[in-house]
């Protein structure tokens, strides 16, 4: 049985604040050492996942704007994937609605809703990179965006009015660590489900383990075998929809860090099939191994 671990990039893998991820390098190594592939799950554009892939050394798929499309390397399975279309060097699967009519709808919630709203596409680039305190290169990818719009909502007391305009033309919403985000009917647990399947088909059995850090990233921790908490301030909130998580000691890289290099894959899932599934807060996301 082989082990694949979907991971969140902001607040899980990198620093909320600093995006640093040198705390986790000794995990990373580990990863690479045993072949354990280690899939990226994401709300970040496809231009901003490929610089950290590069940064990283990760040549895994990868999965973009809170599941809108999962982008697969060439021959990376050997079987054809069925729904992929190849673009740009990759094999993509879609499940997001187009950008524009996110736009468009966002637009009309606010306007319907009377909640003002301000959105990434109404940011320029150094408004983005100091909204989220990033270099300018970097806003620049992260408005790139193709199935996902990030905003703030600026009339707060009329936030449920505006989710319900979102509703009423199809459209979902998630928190993420800085912003909101406004997709269509697609989230990072189809996604995941989506490789996951492709995983088996290669290889038969796997286990599949989970890291995320906000309430954006329940969706995918629900379907994994082994998830895992990152600890955060949304952790009250991600314990109270997954009971069963594992909860690490550390935030940001640090608590990736300790997680995966103490994971005994195997171990620790036969260790929950054993186990109640609650765990005490602050226990370390599994067995040594």
């Amino acid at each position: 049985m082989i082990s694949v671990i979907f991971t969140d990039l902001d607040g899980t893998l990198l620093d909320r604040d600093t995006y640093s991820w040198e705390a986790a390098k000794p995990a990373l190594e580990h990863l690479k050492r045993r072949g354990i592939p280690w899939i990226l799950v994401t709300s970040k554009t496809r231009a901003e996942v490929e610089g950290w892939r590069r940064v990283l050394g990760n040549q895994h798929p990868f999965i973009v704007e809170n599941g809108g499309a999962a982008f697969v390397p060439p021959g990376y399975f050997p079987a054809t994937i069925p729904g992929a279309t190849l673009r740009d060097g990759y094999d993509v699967i879609e499940w997001g609605k187009p950008y524009a009519e996110l736009i468009a709808g966002l637009r009309n919630a606010s306007q319907v809703s009377g909640c003002h709203v301000l959105a990434f596409h109404e940011m320029t680039a150094e408004e983005v990179a100091a909204a989220c305190e990033l270099p300018v290169q970097e806003a620049v990818w992260a408005k790139q965006r193709e199935y996902d719009e990030p905003f703030r909502i600026i009339d707060t007391a009329r936030s449920n009015e505006l989710k319900a305009a979102c509703a009423a033309q199809g459209l979902r919403w998630a928190q993420g660590g800085r912003f909101y985000h406004v997709c269509g009917d697609n989230d990072k647990a189809s996604a995941v489900r989506l490789l996951s399947e492709l995983f088996r088909q290669v290889h038969g059995p796997i286990s599949t383990i989970g890291l995320g850090d906000s309430f954006n990233d329940a969706p995918f921790l629900e379907v994994v075998d082994l998830p895992v908490i990152v600890r955060s301030p949304d952790v009250d909130a991600l314990r109270s929809r997954i009971p069963h998580a594992r909860l690490t000691e550390c935030s940001g890289p640090e608590g990736w860090n300790d997680a995966v290099s103490r994971i005994g894959i195997n171990n620790a899932l036969r260790k929950r099939r054993q186990e109640p599934a609650a765990c005490a807060a602050g226990e370390v996301a599994s067995t040594t191994g």
